[in-house]
């Protein structure tokens, strides 16, 4: 089974206006609370720190935080 957890910053309870992850051996995985069925992303567990580090920078592309994404 799979321990899946939301945001404390979701509402918590039954909103489901949000992402919830999984811990699964190395890896991370995210799903839509609204369609917990469907699709699921997966990261390596570097990779999602990297993500969260750029969402917590407000850095809208994959680049290294210099909003362009032509670099």
């Amino acid at each position: 089974m799979i321990d899946w957890r939301k945001s404390s910053h979701s509402g918590g309870g039954n909103d489901d206006a949000c992402i919830e992850l999984a811990g699964v051996a190395s890896d991370v995985w995210v799903r839509d609370s609204k369609d917990p069925g469907g699709g699921r992303l997966v990261f390596g567990r570097e990779a999602f720190a990297g993500l969260l580090t750029r969402v917590k920078a407000s850095c809208p592309f994959a680049c290294p935080c210099t909003n362009d994404p032509s670099t």
